[in-house]
């Protein structure tokens, strides 16, 4: 399970907490654990476009974690579980891996997109980079149309 914070990155988040709620309703009695990861090439890039140094981009990266945080707790709540939360820097793709395999995690949950064609080459996909080098099951969770809550 993962979110990334950055001016230009909070659809990833809603992505992650329709991931969470998958998780938390079909894995009730397992240990859920949400990782944030915060990537500084994408607070960098985003946030030096607009006049910020590398400092004060980290610093507002780091402050739009924490209601991404807080939110992930409030969805949890609803489901009547609690759950583990932590954040890490650094790129998605290997920051999600080897955290999944340096604290046992048997499984990982994550929110996608879904996108196809060119953006998909260009953008890349962080679910897939994960289903790919995770040596553990990966469910990939899409946020249907008929379902826009964050």
């Amino acid at each position: 399970m993962y979110g990334r914070s950055s001016s230009g990155c909070i659809r990833r988040v809603n992505q992650a907490n329709f991931a969470l709620r998958h998780a938390l309703s079909t894995y009730t009695d397992a240990e859920i654990r949400v990782l944030h990861v915060n990537d500084p090439q994408e607070w960098y890039i985003a946030d030096a476009v607009e006049g910020d140094d590398l400092e004060e981009a980290h610093e507002r990266s780091q402050e739009a974690t924490e209601p991404s945080i807080d939110r992930a707790t409030e969805i949890a709540q609803h489901y009547e579980n609690e759950i583990t939360t932590e954040t890490v820097f650094g790129e998605a793709t290997t920051s999600i891996v080897d955290y999944a395999e340096e604290h046992d995690v048997d499984h990982i949950v994550l929110g996608s997109h879904g996108r196809h064609g060119i953006s998909r080459y260009l953008l890349g996909s962080v679910a897939e980079h994960v289903v790919r080098r995770a040596h553990m099951p990966v469910t990939i969770v899409r946020r249907g149309p008929e379902t826009q809550e964050s």
